[in-house]
């Protein structure tokens, strides 16, 4: 296994070297195993994945419960490992400080920080306190021995307040303050996608797996974004295919669905 401080540096090359790399979020050790196989290059939690592996919402999951479902992921591959912290648990600074360094522990070798409370249709954080959320996150994760890669997400698309004008004003004080990912997950078109790459000068984040809003690789490329993470999407594509064969099942008492499966076989080759 490569050491935190190889992956945190292989991370880290992904951000700066030529075109855009794909980040998908696996829910658990298998997935993890799985999407490594397939030849991605990093991989990202989802914290509404882990919360709903658990049976619950995304929100509902304690620090230490998703750091321990961070933990097993970590464990699963040698690929290097992002974490989606949502608001770090805490309103207060000292928190946010110290979720930072529960997530190198725990062996990831970055994270995102939400400007909005996790779980909530709130409003994101006033500017202000934000900002100084990212600053803290940013100078815990400069004093670690290895390059720890943070991501500052503004959430004014997935909250009440869909302002453009209002997210670029964040993803430029998130950068301001030392972050090294800019993120505002849900923007509505393409357009708005080149209007923030254009905006900030450190690499741009984005979000596919959102109906109607989903670009293709070359589009988002051509926009200017970087990096492109799935967020629940693959877990949800997963379910999608277990209800549809539970109620075929139910339905119509058939089983046409084992025809669509990857064999025991080959599900333990990707493994």
């Amino acid at each position: 296994m490569a050491s935190q401080e190889e992956k945190a540096a292989r991370f880290r090359s992904l951000h700066v070297g030529p075109g855009v790399f794909v980040i998908p979020n696996p829910w658990d050790a298998g997935s993890a195993r799985v999407l490594g196989s397939l030849g991605f290059q990093a991989l990202a939690t989802s914290s509404s994945a882990s919360a709903s592996v658990c049976g619950r919402r995304d929100g509902e999951l304690a620090r230490s419960e998703t750091l321990a479902c961070i933990r097993a992921i970590v464990a699963a591959t040698d690929l290097p490992v992002s974490g989606d912290l949502g608001d770090h648990f805490c309103g207060d600074l000292s928190g946010v400080a110290e979720t930072i360094q529960l997530a190198a522990e725990a062996g990831l070798v970055g994270c995102s920080i939400e400007d909005s409370k996790t779980g909530s249709q709130q409003s994101v954080f006033e500017l202000g306190l934000a900002t100084e959320r990212v600053a803290v996150a940013v100078e815990v994760a400069r004093s670690l021995p290895f390059p720890f890669t943070l991501t500052a997400r503004a959430e004014n698309f997935i909250r009440p307040n869909p302002s453009l004008d209002d997210t670029i004003k964040r993803l430029v004080a998130y950068e301001k303050a030392g972050a090294d990912v800019l993120f505002a997950p849900g923007l509505p078109s393409l357009d708005a996608v080149r209007e923030v790459c254009a905006a900030v000068t450190r690499p741009v984040n984005f979000m596919a797996g959102i109906k109607g809003k989903s670009f293709t690789l070359a589009e988002l490329a051509a926009a200017g974004v970087k990096r492109i993470s799935l967020g629940s999407s693959l877990f949800r594509a997963a379910m999608t295919s277990m209800v549809d064969a539970a109620r075929e099942i139910r339905d119509h008492g058939t089983f046409d669905y084992t025809d669509r499966c990857l064999s025991a076989p080959d599900w333990y080759a990707l493994l």
